[in-house]
Order: structure tokens, then sequence, then C-alpha cells
């Protein structure tokens, strides 16, 4: 079975990428943390390619940037950019919940394949089983059994909920109101297991006219619907093994807090380091030293 990765990257630092950026963005939208880059892509392909080395192909979805460190003429590595995969009328696109549903046109994709975000790591050697069984993702998720009652309350106390949250909780909705069905589950915010096939059912016929409007927004939008549709789906119809996680097995670390302390005590098989608004730039110094600790060593396919 040949199993591929996928990672959406982007470095924010770049002048060029940042003026495109600035020609689109108005003064309401908060993008503070999100296109930060803190060196993880690099360390995140360190720990694919000491724990995961069965991974085939790397490919790096990314809009007309390579990251520096990369050899892009390793055969294990393919820079794809945004205009192989996404409508030219929608670009240029700054929303990663849209960037999501268009990783299943990427060229040369295997119908199994793995998708990741750069702060993403592995801590340990895994096998393929670890993700897939008989062939079918093992899609792990965090089981909240009063999850429905929490997103009520939050509505009706009026609480500002983020553009992220709101995409997760507009899949809830459209695929409750489809098929009747409420899972009571949350993204574990880690590696993630696909079917390419099963992928392209959800953008191109099960959910395409409920799509098609988010893919205007091109920042992050209280109308954006999350890729959790292509979970649902497909645990719907056992093309999907629900599991539940804990932090031993994926913990998700959150850069301005002791992220040390809870790295220590879980030591877990994935961890993702997760920047956001609430980082400042001293959370962000240190996050490169701390993943050079546990990834020392040049991956392969770096210069």
């Amino acid at each position: 079975m040949e199993i591929d990765l996928v990672y959406l990257w982007v470095d924010g630092n770049d002048p060029k990428w940042l003026k495109k950026q600035q020609r689109f963005l108005s003064k309401e939208i908060d993008t503070n943390g999100r296109y930060q880059d803190n060196q993880e892509l690099k360390y995140s392909l360190r720990s694919i390619d000491k724990h995961l080395p069965w991974i085939r192909k790397i490919f790096i979805l990314t809009d007309n940037q390579v990251p520096s460190f990369i050899n892009p003429n390793h055969p294990k590595i393919e820079i794809i950019d945004h205009t192989q995969v996404i409508p030219k009328e929608i670009l240029p696109t700054f929303n990663s919940s849209v960037i999501e549903h268009f990783i299943y046109k990427i060229p040369g994709l295997s119908e199994h394949y793995l998708y990741a975000n750069d702060d993403m790591f592995v801590n340990t050697d895994l096998t393929p089983s670890f993700f897939f069984k008989d062939g079918i993702p093992i899609m792990r998720m965090l089981k909240d059994t009063i999850l429905r009652q929490k997103i009520f309350l939050k509505r009706l106390s009026k609480i500002e909920i983020n553009t992220y949250r709101l995409a997760i909780e507009n899949a809830y909705n459209l695929f409750e109101k489809t098929f009747n069905i409420f899972y009571p589950i949350k993204q574990h915010h880690n590696i993630d297991a696909y079917l390419k096939s099963d992928y392209a059912l959800v953008m191109e016929d099960v959910f395409k006219d409920e799509l098609q409007p988010m893919f205007k927004n091109r920042f992050r939008h209280k109308s954006d619907i999350h890729r959790m549709l292509i979970n649902y789906y497909a645990i719907k119809n056992n093309r999907g093994i629900l599991t539940y996680s804990n932090n031993n097995e994926s913990c998700r670390l959150k850069i301005h807090k002791n992220y040390q302390k809870k790295f220590d005590k879980y030591n877990p098989k994935l961890f993702c380091l997760n920047d956001s608004e609430h980082a400042n730039d001293k959370d962000r110094t240190e996050v490169e030293p701390f993943l050079k600790k546990l990834f020392p060593n040049k991956a392969e396919f770096e210069k």
C-alpha cells in the first residue's frame, strides 16, 4: 500500500507574498499568528524522515513558494502550487479551510495519504497500521459527550466564536441536516489519514453545492465549512474507523503555554505545536530551539 503525505505551507515572512496578501486584506481581518513561519516545516519533515521512512512521496502545497532548506529536486519531494489544484477564479486564497478542500486534486497523489499542517510532528517510530487498517483510514477524534450542549450554550450566551471553530460547527450542522446524524467528536488536531476517492466524492458529489459558496472566502470566514465533512461521511459509510484519541497518542501543545511540561508528561506519539493570536514574539523565538533539540539531524531531502 503506497502512502503519501501532504502539507499545506506558507512562508508568512516572505515580502512578495505579504504584498499579495495586503492587496486583499481588510482591517477587520485578524491574521496574527496564522501565517507565521517559525521553521516548523523543517522539523516536521525531520520527524517524518526519522519516524515514517515508509512514506512514498511528500507533497508541499503552497502559494508560489519553495522552502529555502528543501532540495526541490529530491525524488521524494514535490512542490505543488495552488494554481495546479485550485480554480483560478478563486485565487489567490489565504484561507486554509478552502485550500484543504482541493488536496485530493494534487497530480500523482496516492489513494491512501496523510494530511498534515507544518506544525505537526511525529515523536516515535510508527508503522502504516497506525494510520490505516485493512486499507481503511483510522480517524482519530476526541470524544465529547456534551458537545452539542456546549455549542448551544455558546450560541445562547453570544460568546464570540472564532472562524475556525465556526467552520467546524458549520460542518456539524450541514452533516446533521443532510443525514440526521450528529457525532459528539472533535478533531484531534494532528496528522489525519484519508482515501483520495472518498475525499473527491464528498467534494464533487455529496456536498458539492453546499461547499461552492465558501470557496470565495479569501480569508477565514464565519461561513467556512471544515473538512471534517470527509471524516463524518467516511465514518458513516464504514470507510473510516472512528478511534478516540488521548494525549499519549496525539497531543496539542500551545506555544503560549508551558508546552514543555505537557510534552514531558505525555511523551505523545504525535504532537502539534500550535501558534495562534494568543502567542507573542517571545513565544515564537522559543519554538525552534525546542524542535531542534528533538530533531537535530537533517532529513535526506534537506540541502
